[in-house]
């Protein structure tokens, strides 16, 4: 009786990584699953190069490694996108306040931007549009400018009628189409700011303000007349602090009347027994419940309004740095052994063999994979947090005040004649 032959056509796996890889270009292009960066050289060498480096930091020249230099590719592109990805955000966390309102883009299934110039690599300007966009709301609400559209009514006094619907004025006069807020929608409320009369007020300044820049009077009135007997240096802004209070003491203090408004229904005080002024004159706008900017002014629906609307795609494989190509190396390495933990993992713990069984180590691959994912995430992260703008500004503050110290501490020359 004979016996068979049972020698193995092979003495290794069907499947392992090779030691180099000899794959072409565009073998390389087809087996990249997002494929976003097949146009670029560099990174398709890059790609190539990843194949050695896990083969030997994985021991594949002592035991076999059961991944395809297809997967490598893979895990080299999966790890250059988590690295633009983590970069970007941290941009967008720099740049977000200054691109609000710009320019949107779109892109395809990949991340490429399709239409729109990207902002990943530029520079903002710090138009702080933000803090300034709050403060234009407060300009309006304090009446020193903003872009909310205030208008100007009046309504003509009747003699022995104390009450008068403001909002009705204001749509009665609408509605007739000949003053420049009829265009606007009535049926909103409207918002009324300011109250006031025209009358000769010649005589009043007379008694009033006397003083140039950087002197004024005290503020301390009697009735009608301003003590300015005694005069004070002050700065600028206090000149422009009493500018504001003489003004509304025109209005309020030398005025012959008083108003209460309720729900836009305005009674003046004391009732006109005499109509004289003729008409009185407000101020209002339309409240908006809108909360969010539309029209070109703000752009609206179509600007920048948070990170998902920033036109920022993949950076270029060209524009990472040594710093950034290291990083992708271990975090491509980390992805390598997670896929070859789970290809271990699916024969068990143990793979028989003639005579003995193999331990296979799948659960310590998949632990160790995890932890350097999480490592070098935080370890990028960290240090992207330490190069925000603001971080940087407190930096140089710190360099210059120490500078300051410094030569503070130095012996100036005494000049001798």
């Amino acid at each position: 009786m004979s016996f068979p032959d049972l020698t193995p056509t092979s003495t290794q796996s069907a499947i392992t990584l090779p030691v180099t890889s000899s794959d072409t270009d565009t073998v390389i292009k087809e087996s990249l699953a997002i494929g976003f960066y097949t146009g670029s050289a560099a990174f398709l060498l890059g790609a190539k190069a990843q194949v050695a480096f896990t083969f030997k930091r994985l021991g594949g020249d002592i035991l076999d490694i059961e991944l395809t230099a297809q997967n490598i590719y893979n895990h080299y592109e999966e790890a250059v996108l988590e690295y633009s990805y983590i970069v970007n955000l941290h941009q967008a966390r720099n740049s977000l306040g200054s691109a609000l309102g710009g320019a949107t883009g779109s892109f395809n299934s990949k991340g490429e931007l399709e239409e729109g110039e990207g902002i990943e690599l530029k520079y903002p300007k710090f138009v702080f549009d933000y803090a300034f966009r709050v403060a234009d709301k407060f300009s309006t609400e304090s009446i020193v400018g903003g872009t909310e559209p205030i208008y100007s009514a009046s309504f003509a006094s009747v003699t022995d009628q104390q009450d008068y619907n403001l909002q009705t004025v204001v749509k009665e006069a609408a509605e007739a189409g000949g003053v420049d807020f009829a265009h606007i929608d009535t049926n909103k409320r409207i918002k009324i700011r300011q109250v006031y009369y025209v009358t000769p007020r010649q005589m009043w300044r007379f008694y009033g303000y006397y003083g140039g820049l950087n002197v004024v009077g005290d503020y301390h009135t009697y009735g009608q007349y301003a003590d300015d007997s005694t005069f004070q240096v002050i700065p600028v802004w206090q000149n422009k602090l009493q500018a504001i209070q003489y003004e509304d003491h025109l209005y309020t203090r030398t005025s012959h009347y008083s108003y209460e408004i309720i729900d836009n229904n305005i009674r003046i005080y004391p009732i006109p027994s005499i109509v004289s002024p003729e008409k009185f004159f407000f101020r209002f706008s339309v409240e908006d419940n809108n909360a969010f900017a539309t029209g070109s002014y703000d752009s609206g629906l179509f600007g920048i309004n948070n990170m998902n609307t920033m036109p920022m795609e993949n950076i270029a494989f060209k524009n990472i740095n040594s710093i950034g190509q290291q990083w992708i190396r271990r975090f491509s390495l980390a992805l390598s052994k997670e896929t070859l933990g789970h290809v271990r993992g699916k024969f068990g713990n143990k793979v028989p063999i003639p005579g003995d069984s193999v331990q296979l180590n799948a659960n310590e691959l998949l632990t160790q994979a995890k932890d350097e994912q999480n490592v070098l995430r935080e370890e990028l992260n960290k240090q992207l947090d330490e190069m925000l703008y603001s971080k940087l500004a407190e930096v140089d503050k710190t360099m210059t005040d120490n500078t300051n110290a410094i030569v503070s501490k130095s012996p100036l020359k005494i000049f001798v004649g």
